[in-house]
């Protein structure tokens, strides 16, 4: 059992290198470099995307603000028609009335029945004459 191993090399003593001393000043100023570098580029595309945001809101307050125009625009044309309309439909139901169909006609044909009197009326500063037809 008792093997005969190999005989080993004397030990020698280990010689310790010498570490090369890192100038590590150098070290940290590059670091820092590198730090401020990478902030200025983060600050740099912040302020870029600041920029493009703030352009974009002033266009949308812009556009915001014609729009509100045009509706105001169009609210008012929306009550002018709206006028119109009830105008319209006024005159329309009075057209079609059966009872005022005899006044309608007279109207519009500019004929009087005979029995009626025409009532004139004179503004002597104007020189104008109004004829009214009335019945007697």
């Amino acid at each position: 059992m008792n093997a005969s191993q190999p005989s080993r090399p004397p030990l020698q003593p280990i010689q310790k290198r010498r570490a090369i001393p890192r100038p590590k000043r150098h070290l940290r100023q590059r670091s820092y470099q590198v730090m401020a570098l990478e902030t200025t580029a983060k600050i740099a595309v912040n302020l870029a995307i600041s920029t493009a945001a703030v352009s974009a809101l002033v266009q949308l307050v812009s556009y915001h603000r014609t729009q509100q125009d045009r509706l105001g625009e169009v609210r008012t044309e929306v009550k002018l028609m709206e006028e119109r309309v009830e105008n319209l439909r006024a005159e329309f139901q009075r057209n079609f009335d059966p009872h005022q169909a005899h006044s309608i006609r007279q109207q519009q044909a500019y004929r009087f029945d005979p029995n009626q009197l025409p009532v004139v009326f004179v503004n002597r500063d104007d020189k104008e004459v109004e004829v009214l037809k009335l019945l007697p």
